[in-house]
């Protein structure tokens, strides 16, 4: 456990040194870019380590995996994000132990969400994630609603009991017109979060950017990155 912890430790400190160095670079205040550590495939006991060194965001992109986990570290003091595709059959879960849900696209997910948080009696933050690669009126590769569909969605989430909108989310796309462009599509990210704060003006957040690309994103102005391999490492078996 303890050469794990340093493993971490290690690689904790060597984002934060490249989340500094960006910043700097963009003329940006470090504390303007939290760092959300991804830990999916990863155990609960890697959670605690996480905490024990400061850590307070982390996310999850499966439930199966992370409803048990979030009940093991329920003692720490961390806000859970869910940044995977979410079923409507496993809202119900996801509501029980998730701070935010970053990959709000569709509607039908803001009525299950909402119902769940009025529930539970909790309040979830909502992201939309936005899928750069989607045609007009579509949705991405890997989830997300095309741009033109921001607007109705983000009144949607405003207007629901039980849930808040706190900005957007993406994942760098492999295909389109933003593919190998990595700072082009969280640029574009940006002008669409402007666009959505015109009618919703607390919604600020702009979560952008993994272990490969999160420079580029801190440089486009992300306010959230979400970054996994480069702080717990790759598992055996996983690529």
């Amino acid at each position: 456990m303890r050469d794990r912890k340093q493993q971490i430790s290690a690689n904790l400190a060597k984002v934060e040194g490249r989340i500094a160095a960006a910043c700097r670079a963009a003329g940006r205040k470090r504390e303007e870019v939290t760092l959300i550590v991804v830990t999916k495939t990863y155990p609960a006991d890697d959670v605690r380590i996480l905490s024990e060194l400061g850590v307070r965001d982390v996310a999850e992109n499966r439930d199966q995996d992370a409803a048990p986990k979030a009940a093991a570290c329920s003692d720490l003091p961390l806000t859970w994000h869910f940044v995977g595709q979410l079923q409507t059959n496993k809202v119900r879960s996801v509501v029980g132990y998730a701070d935010f849900v970053q990959s709000v696209d569709r509607s039908r997910l803001v009525t299950a969400l909402s119902k769940e948080a009025v529930r539970a009696g909790r309040e979830v933050g909502c992201l939309i994630q936005v899928a750069l690669d989607a045609g007009e009126g579509g949705r991405g590769e890997r989830g997300g609603v095309a741009p033109d569909g921001i607007e109705e969605l983000g009144d949607l989430v405003a207007s629901a009991p039980g849930l808040r909108l706190d900005g957007l989310m993406t994942v760098a796309p492999l295909t389109g017109e933003y593919a190998e462009r990595q700072r082009a599509a969280f640029e574009r990210l940006m002008d669409l979060s402007t666009a959505l704060r015109r009618a919703h003006p607390a919604a600020t957040m702009v979560s952008a950017g993994m272990s490969a690309d999160l420079e580029q994103a801190v440089a486009a102005g992300a306010t959230h990155v979400r970054v996994g391999t480069a702080v717990l490492g790759v598992r055996p078996g996983l690529g």
